[in-house]
C-alpha cells in the first residue's frame, strides 16, 4: 500500500506545445537521461520511443498521445507524450484532464504560437499548473526575451525567468541559473550527460543581476513572509525561493521560465529537475469532485488515498494487435486490483478486472493493481469508452467526462467487396472507439459511409490506419466539407401520435417552439417550468431523445441541425394510452414539422489561420486570402517575417499548402485551427444547393 510519501514523489505530468516546437525530443532526452532508454532516438530518423506508430515516424509528428514512467532522483514521473497539430487536439484535451501539471514547450524563434495557444487554454480549462521550456535556443533567430513576452501578452500568463541563455544560435552553450546564481555548461558535442557548473560569464552578471531581482520582486508579491525579508535585504536562500517559487505554481499565479536545446541536449537535466521541484504530486492538486448517478446534483469528493472505495476515468482507448482493448485510466482513489468487478454507471453495466499494466510507449509491463495517482492501462474491458468512469458498486460515482470537438470534414468511403464490407464496418467501429473526435454515419440521402474528422491530416491518418494497419480494401472519396444547418426565425408546431399497435393503443400529443439559439450553443431542450398532468420523468426524457435525434437531419441539406433552442410548450397524456415510444415519436414529428416552417440557413466551419511570411510576398498572400472568401484580422512582426491573421471557410483551404509554397518561393508557412460556425453567404449557398442537387 503506497504511503503519503511515495504519492509526494509522483508526478503526473504532460508535454504539450505547437506542432515542431520539440516536444518528442524532448522526451526522448528526458527517457535517455532518467535511465529508462539506452539511445536517443530522432524524430527525423523515424526511431523515437514515443512517436511508434508507422503513420507517426514517416511524417516525423506525434498523432497519437503515448504515456510512459521514468525516474528522477527518487522521484517517479509519468509522462504522457501529446501532438502538437491541430487535427489531433482531443490528444492533448482527454491527456490534460487527467494530468497533474504540464511543461509547454515553445519554439525559441517563434514563442507562441497558434497551437500554442490552444494547448495552453484547454490546460487554463482544467487548472493544470505548468513550468515553460524555451526550447531551440541555438536555431538561427532564437530570442529568449521575445519568447517570454509572447508568453505574457498572448497567453496573459505570468513567466518569470529562472535561467537565462549562455549564448544565442550556433553560440549557445549552456544556461545561468538565477536561484543558485550559477552557470551551467554543456560540451558542443556529446550526448549531453556531463555538463560543468561555473560562476557567470561577466558579460551576463548584470542581465543576470537585473533578471532575479524581478524574479524575488514577483516571487515577494504573493508572500507576505517573503516581501518582508526581501524588502528589510535580509538574505534569501536557494531553497526559500524554490518553496514560494512551487507554491506560486501550484497556485498557477506564475509559470516558472526555463531554457535549453534537446535537439542539442543542453538544459534537459534542469528541466527535469523543475519537474520534481515546482509541478504538483497527486497530493498537491484538489480532491476530484464527481456527482452521484441517480442524483446528479450531490457531490461525491474522491479523495487521493488508496483507502476509499474505487474512482478511475478512462481517457483514451487504444487496440494492440495481441492484448486487443487497452483501456488507458488515471485512478484517483482507491485500489483497482486484478480480479476487482467494477461498475461503468453510464452503462449500468459491470467490468472484470482481467489485466492491469504500466505502458512504455507500445510496450507495456503487467502489474497487480493500480493505486490512487496511478496512470495504467486495463486490458480486455467490453463496454468502457474514452470519458466513462469505473468505480465500486458501494459508492457510484460519475465524474466529469471530456468534451469531444464536432468534426468538420468528411470522406465517402466503400468496401470494394462484399468481403471487405464486414471488415470495414468493424474496423471503422474500432477507429471511432479509439478516437472519438472522428464520427462514422451513413448518408440519409445517398447511403454512403462517410468517415467524419478533425482535419485533412487527420482523415488521411484514419484512412491510412484503416487500409495498412486493419487491411481493409476500400475506395475514398475527395474530403468534403461538414457544414450544419440552424434556424434564423422562431416557429411553433404540434404533432400527435395516435396508432394501435400489438392490440394496444398508443397515443401522445407534443407541441414545440423552436427559436435561433447563441452561435455554438448547439442543441437546448426547455421543459415547461411547472408540472404537468400525466407527465413522467420517463415521457420527458422520451420527447428530449425525439427531439434531439430529429436534430440529426436538418431541412436545407440534411446535415445535423445546431444553435437551435427548443421549448416543451405543451402536452397531453391520456395515461391509458401513454408510452414513452408515442411520446418520442410525436416529439420527432412535431420537430419536423416546425424545422419546415421555419427558415433554415446553411452554417460552414471557419477556421483561424497564422500566415508566416518574408514580407516580399506579403501582399500576394493577402490577396489569395481575400480571394477565399477570407477575412485579415491582423498583422505583426516576428524576427524577419511577417505573421498574417485571418479567419478562413474550410471550404476555400484545400490545397491551401501547395498554392502558399507557389506564391511565397516556398519560404512562408502556415498553420490553422477550428474556430467557428458561421452562415454561409446566400450566394455560396445557393450554389452548394444546387451541386447537391437541393434547388
Amino acid at each position: 500500500m503506497p504511503s503519503d510519501d511515495e504519492l509526494k514523489f509522483t508526478r503526473n505530468i504532460g508535454i504539450m506545445a505547437h506542432i515542431d516546437a520539440g516536444k518528442t525530443t524532448t522526451t526522448e532526452r528526458i527517457l535517455f537521461y532518467t535511465g529508462k532508454s539506452h539511445k536517443m532516438g530522432e524524430v527525423h530518423e523515424g526511431n523515437t520511443v514515443m512517436d511508434w506508430m508507422v503513420q507517426e515516424q514517416e511524417r516525423g509528428i506525434t498523432i497519437t498521445s503515448a504515456a510512459t514512467t521514468c525516474f528522477w532522483h527518487d522521484c517517479r514521473i509519468n509522462i504522457i507524450d501529446t501532438p502538437g497539430h491541430v487535427d489531433f487536439t482531443i490528444e492533448v484535451e482527454r491527456s490534460l484532464r487527467v494530468l497533474d501539471g504540464a511543461i509547454a514547450v515553445f519554439d525559441g524563434v517563434n514563442g507562441v504560437e497558434p497551437q500554442s495557444e490552444t494547448v495552453w487554454r484547454q490546460a487554463d480549462k482544467y487548472k493544470v499548473p505548468r513550468i515553460c521550456f524555451i526550447n531551440k535556443m541555438d536555431r538561427i533567430g532564437a530570442d529568449f526575451e521575445m519568447s517570454v513576452n509572447s508568453i505574457r501578452e498572448k497567453l496573459g500568463a505570468n513567466p518569470v525567468a529562472i535561467h537565462l541563455p549562455i549564448g544565442s544560435e550556433s553560440e549557445f552553450v549552456g544556461i545561468v541559473d538565477l536561484i543558485d546564481e550559477k552557470a551551467i555548461v554543456w560540451e558542443k558535442s556529446g550526448s549531453g550527460e556531463e555538463y560543468k557548473t561555473q560562476t557567470i560569464p561577466d558579460d551576463l552578471t548584470q542581465w543576470a543581476a537585473t533578471k532575479r531581482e524581478q524574479l524575488l520582486e514577483t516571487l515577494s508579491e504573493f508572500d507576505d513572509g517573503f516581501m518582508t525579508r526581501y524588502l528589510n535585504g535580509e538574505p534569501i536562500s536557494p531553497a526559500d525561493i524554490r518553496a514560494v517559487l512551487r507554491k506560486c505554481t501550484l497556485d498557477l499565479k506564475i509559470t516558472p521560465v526555463l531554457c535549453g536545446s534537446a535537439f542539442k541536449n543542453k538544459g534537459v537535466q534542469p528541466l527535469l529537475n523543475a519537474i520534481v521541484e515546482y509541478l504538483p504530486s497527486p497530493l498537491d492538486v484538489p480532491p476530484v469532485v464527481g456527482h452521484d448517478p441517480e442524483r446528479p446534483d450531490k457531490e461525491i469528493i474522491c479523495t487521493t488515498t488508496v483507502d476509499e472505495p474505487v474512482a478511475a476515468l478512462a481517457f483514451k482507448i487504444a487496440s494492440d494487435p495481441f492484448a486487443g482493448t487497452l483501456t488507458y485510466l488515471r485512478v484517483y482513489s482507491g485500489e483497482i486490483a486484478v480480479g476487482m468487478q467494477l461498475l461503468v454507471p453510464r452503462e449500468g453495466k459491470k467490468e472484470r478486472i482481467q489485466k492491469l499494466a504500466k505502458m512504455h510507449a507500445n510496450s507495456r509491463q503487467e502489474v497487480q493493481s493500480l493505486r490512487a495517482g496511478d496512470i495504467g492501462a486495463a486490458i480486455g474491458l467490453k463496454f468502457t469508452a474514452t470519458g466513462d468512469t469505473l468505480c465500486e458498486t458501494r459508492r457510484p460515482v460519475l465524474l466529469e467526462s471530456i468534451y469531444f470537438p464536432e468534426p468538420v470534414i468528411s470522406v465517402a468511403i466503400e468496401a470494394r467487396s462484399q468481403a471487405d464490407q464486414d471488415k470495414m464496418l468493424q474496423a471503422l467501429e474500432r477507429l471511432q472507439k479509439e478516437d472519438p473526435s472522428c464520427r462514422i454515419r451513413r448518408d440519409p440521402e445517398t447511403a454512403q459511409m462517410l468517415l467524419s474528422g478533425m482535419g485533412e491530416l487527420h482523415l488521411e491518418i484514419l484512412v491510412d490506419r484503416l487500409l495498412r494497419e486493419f487491411k481493409v480494401q476500400a475506395n475514398v472519396g475527395k474530403p468534403m466539407v461538414s457544414f450544419r444547418e440552424t434556424i434564423a426565425t422562431t416557429v411553433a408546431a404540434t404533432a400527435t401520435f395516435q396508432r394501435e399497435i400489438a392490440e394496444k393503443k398508443h397515443f401522445a400529443q407534443v407541441e414545440f417552439e423552436l427559436s435561433p439559439g447563441a452561435r455554438g450553443s448547439g442543441f437546448q431542450f426547455q421543459a415547461p417550468a411547472g408540472p404537468i398532468l400525466g407527465m413522467t420523468d420517463e415521457y420527458l426524457r422520451a420527447i428530449r431523445e425525439g427531439a434531439r435525434e430529429a436534430s440529426e437531419v436538418g431541412a436545407l441539406a440534411g446535415y445535423p441541425l445546431i444553435d437551435v433552442a427548443v421549448r416543451l410548450k405543451d402536452v397531453l397524456v391520456r395515461p391509458e394510452e401513454a408510452s414513452a415510444m408515442a411520446f418520442k415519436i410525436a416529439a420527432a414529428n412535431a420537430f419536423r414539422e416546425s424545422l419546415r416552417a421555419a427558415k433554415s440557413q446553411l452554417l460552414e466551419p471557419i477556421f483561424k489561420v497564422e500566415v508566416v511570411t518574408p514580407d516580399e510576398f506579403m501582399g500576394n498572400i493577402i490577396g489569395d486570402l481575400n480571394s477565399r472568401r477570407g477575412r485579415v484580422s491582423g498583422m505583426d512582426p516576428r524576427g524577419h517575417s511577417q505573421v498574417i491573421h485571418a479567419e478562413m471557410p474550410l471550404m476555400t483551404m484545400f490545397g491551401y499548402a501547395t498554392d502558399l509554397r507557389s506564391i511565397s518561393q516556398g519560404r512562408a508557412t502556415f498553420s490553422m485551427e477550428f474556430f467557428e460556425y458561421a452562415a454561409v453567404p446566400p450566394k455560396v449557398e445557393q450554389d452548394i444547393l444546387a451541386g447537391m442537387g437541393r434547388v
